[in-house]
């Protein structure tokens, strides 16, 4: 479980950065509408809230409002210096009048899953992960994605380096050697 947690918390992270890696009010594209979801039943979106408390993954959103506010605490210092005493007590009581605002992604992604599932498909998956092989695959899973995403990024680097050798000789076929 403490595997599962890191996974999170990194994943938890990763939204994060990912969240605010764009800064406000910097001109983006319009960015497109989520399809529509179809209509769920409360008895699906709470089946959906089951599934997705089961898989812990709250632990993924749970530091978006902090981080958010802490990316624009530090997006509006690199400006104003001069304000970091005001800023960060700012930052204090926006992330404090802003929590909980993270469950709305919570909220959402039940009715993405209750609109993507059937109540009985999202019943019949909290069936399973209920059971041992399902409490293992919540165990295990996230130390066969760890160890899977080592793997992916060493193939990568070895892969690379052959890439690079093909690239090397058939430049040198073309009488223009790379260094």
């Amino acid at each position: 479980m403490k595997s599962l947690s890191r996974i999170l918390s990194a994943a938890g992270l990763a939204l994060g950065l990912a969240l605010a890696a764009v800064p406000a009010g910097a001109q983006q594209p319009a960015a497109q509408p989520p399809a529509p979801l179809k209509p769920a039943s409360p008895a699906a979106i709470a089946a959906a809230k089951d599934l997705l408390n089961l898989k812990g993954v709250s632990g993924i959103y749970a530091a978006a409002v902090p981080n958010i506010v802490q990316r624009a605490k530090d997006q509006l210092l690199a400006n104003n210096l001069n304000y970091q005493k005001d800023l960060n007590e700012v930052a204090a009581v926006i992330a404090q009048s802003l929590a909980g605002r993270e469950k709305e992604i919570g909220e959402q992604m039940a009715k993405i899953y209750a609109s993507d599932f059937t109540e009985q498909e999202l019943k019949d998956l909290n069936a399973f992960y209920k059971t041992p092989v399902g409490q293992k695959l919540l165990v295990q899973e996230p130390k066969s994605v760890q160890t899977s995403m080592a793997y992916m990024q060493q193939w990568a680097q070895n892969f690379s380096e052959t890439v690079l050798t093909e690239f090397r000789s058939e430049m040198k076929k073309r009488g223009k050697p790379l260094s």
